[in-house]
């Protein structure tokens, strides 16, 4: 197997780029030992983006005066934010807007200590960021166990996950699918011996994505939704065909044929640089790391670690 071949200047012009960028270019792209990538990981609460949204949280604990709102600057999406930029587990101010999280009053029906309510449930897309950030943070708190919990008690039959199930919806989103495997993901690396059957579980998501090429109908072939096959960074809970992948490659997932249409449609938006675009964010925002339309470091990043993922695979 020919080994996977970035451009010189490729690379270079991503070590360019904020500390957020490197380290996770060091470990994804460049192979990097653990005590090169986390030196420079360790930059990130001190320097460029990931110390600009450190400084906006205000001593309560939140970010834009609420937990969840307002979108796109409030203290859920803001951390979950640095959790894809990479700030370091345990951050302080990290496992502080943690704990304001789990403590989240929205959360019905999930057990023991929080909230019931025969007209409402938790938003399971909510609860699958919420695990994911709680995890990946080093939240310790027997909550984010429970909020596991309730992602395994409510897959559904086709393998994924909907957040309007309670209400008698049938077939999984794609939203709410990924968030729950970002989930999973995340807390089976923080608890690698629980006996919750997490890896099984994103075995038969992953299946549910595969299905629909990651964004076409399994009836028809045909898109979905547009906005599906765009995709800025930082990811929401919006879904897009990247996110999938960029999910698919971190949890190094077996590589399968019906991943290629969507491979395809990633490789036919590179430009004659080798570079990704970023695209227009979906709401409001603290500030903007790049400009949409024009080459984006986070998305070149994404997407030569998903296609180094495809030609390991691949042989």
């Amino acid at each position: 197997m020919s080994a996977f071949k970035i451009p010189q200047e490729t690379l270079n012009w991503l070590m360019e780029g904020d500390p957020a960028i490197r380290w996770q270019v060091q470990r994804d792209l460049l192979g990097e030992p653990p005590e090169v990538y986390l030196r420079e990981r360790s930059r990130v609460a001190n320097e460029g983006w990931g110390a600009r949204y450190l400084a906006l949280q205000a001593g309560d604990g939140m970010w834009g005066g609420g937990l969840y709102s307002p979108k796109y600057i409030s203290t859920h999406y803001t951390l979950l934010t640095l959790k894809h930029i990479g700030l370091a587990a345990r951050h302080p101010q990290a496992l502080k807007a943690c704990a304001l999280l789990a403590a989240n009053p929205l959360f019905y029906n999930v057990g023991p200590g929080f909230p019931t309510d025969d007209k409402r449930e938790a938003d399971i897309c909510v609860v699958g960021m919420t695990v994911s950030m709680l995890a990946f943070f080093r939240f310790e708190d027997q909550r984010l166990h429970q909020l596991a919990e309730h992602l395994v008690a409510n897959q559904m039959d086709d393998g994924g996950w909907n957040c309007r199930h309670w209400r008698g919806d049938t077939h999984s989103s794609f939203h709410s699918t990924c968030s729950v495997l970002e989930g999973l993901l995340a807390y089976q690396r923080a608890y690698p011996d629980t006996e919750l059957p997490v890896a099984e579980q994103q075995a038969q998501g992953r299946e549910f994505l595969l299905q629909h090429r990651f964004y076409q109908s399994h009836r028809t072939g045909q898109v979905v939704n547009d906005t599906m096959t765009r995709f800025p960074f930082p990811p929401r809970w919006q879904y897009n065909f990247l996110k999938g992948l960029d999910y698919f490659q971190d949890a190094g997932a077996p590589v399968d044929a019906r991943a290629a249409d969507a491979i395809e449609l990633l490789l036919s938006r590179r430009d004659e640089q080798g570079r990704w675009p970023q695209y227009a964010p979906l709401s409001k925002y603290h500030f903007q790391m790049e400009t949409a339309s024009k080459p984006s470091r986070w998305n070149t990043l994404r997407a030569l670690r998903v296609l180094k993922w495809w030609q390991a695979g691949n042989g």
